[in-house]
């Protein structure tokens, strides 16, 4: 029986390098991350999932059967979007007749994103008469993006699509993917290899390593593991979901609140009280302390119980999770520090958190 929501991607295929076996069922909404180092087969199974690589296998997005053991669909008539690294943009079209090159193409019936709402989303309305040769990378990236989604897919594959920009660039786009993620009703599946970029805009991961599936699940479920199944060391940390409640103007900070507690973090222009904001706490960047220390500089003191504790998982250095109320946290500290601490799982503690380390 094939089920009706969500993504069954399951292929075999064979190469010098690597053999690619997956078996995924991915959501069929939000954004799903494809994450590891290069090489390790992330845009392989993007290609299988877009009928451009043979392989073996099933691929089903929301109950439509693309690939099957008896039948395999052409990719022009699979119903998808592909955003590659390079925008390829038409250079003697003009940004509007390039998003309506594909837009035109589109059965009237079969829209489903209007042309006003992908040049709103991706921040297009005041460039639509420039030429490609005037615009900025992450210009050209916004317009290749906005041209895809007027094709109404039903799942948009997007392959690196921030890597050839610069860091200013990047931070520029962000925000629009972030305006995609929840605002799309189709699945994003996003390769990467940036934990920055990963942590900002993924709600589920795969974890891709020699072309299988090391881990795989919510964002903040995988995060959270002792294991660190994704090996981020110094970038391995979380994600909070949380709402600005309240902005402190004389210190320029402002507070936000998570399921469990609160955190204050610098000010910034963009954040308004009751805006939804997703916070990333790195595990090197907390100290634990057996009581409420407030002779000291650091801002955030947040009450925890000690969930796991996994020792020794590189030479000297142990692994901390603790629980914030239903929220998950992960620390990492010297296993000195942890013996000395006497740290044991259900143990009561204080996670010390400077505001200056939270990232937005």
């Amino acid at each position: 029986m094939i089920e009706s929501s969500g993504i069954h991607a399951q292929f075999h295929c064979q190469f010098e390098a690597f053999n690619l076996n997956v078996d995924l069922r991915l959501p069929g909404s939000g954004l799903t991350a494809l994450f590891g180092h290069s090489g390790c087969g992330k845009t392989t199974l993007l290609r299988c999932m877009a009928g451009l690589q043979p392989s073996e296998g099933t691929m089903i997005v929301n109950g439509d059967e693309w690939q099957s053991s008896t039948s395999n669909r052409p990719v022009h008539q699979r119903p998808l979007a592909y955003v590659f690294q390079e925008t390829s943009l038409f250079p003697h079209l003009s940004v509007r007749k390039n998003l309506l090159y594909g837009y035109r193409r589109t059965p009237e019936e079969s829209r489903q994103i209007s042309f006003d709402q992908a040049t709103d989303w991706l921040g297009l309305t005041h460039m639509l008469e420039r030429m490609p040769a005037k615009l900025s990378g992450g210009e050209r990236q916004r317009v290749a993006i906005a041209r895809a989604l007027l094709t109404s897919p039903k799942l948009l594959l997007m392959d690196e699509p921030l890597s050839a920009l610069d860091q200013s660039s990047k931070r520029n786009i962000l925000p629009y993917l972030e305006a995609l993620r929840d605002k799309l009703a189709i699945p994003i599946i996003y390769v990467s290899h940036s934990t920055a970029e990963v942590a900002r805009l993924a709600d589920h991961i795969v974890m891709m390593d020699k072309g299988q599936a090391v881990a795989e699940g919510p964002l903040q479920e995988i995060l959270a593991r002792t294991d660190q199944p994704f090996g981020l060391e110094e970038d391995a940390g979380v994600i909070l979901d949380a709402v600005v409640s309240e902005q402190d103007e004389r210190w320029h900070l402002c507070r936000a609140d998570f399921a469990g507690g609160h955190v204050w973090l610098r000010a910034d222009a963009r954040l308004k009280i009751g805006q939804r904001v997703r916070l990333q706490v790195l595990a090197r960047d907390i100290s634990l302390a057996l009581s409420e220390q407030t002779d000291q500089s650091i801002q955030n003191l947040i009450p925890a119980i000690i969930d796991e504790i996994a020792s020794e998982l590189s030479p000297g250095t142990s692994v901390v999770r603790l629980m914030a109320g239903p929220t998950p946290f992960i620390v990492r500290l010297t296993s000195r520090a942890a013996h000395m601490l006497g740290i044991t799982q259900g143990q009561q503690v204080w996670m010390q958190i400077k505001s200056v380390a939270i990232v937005d």
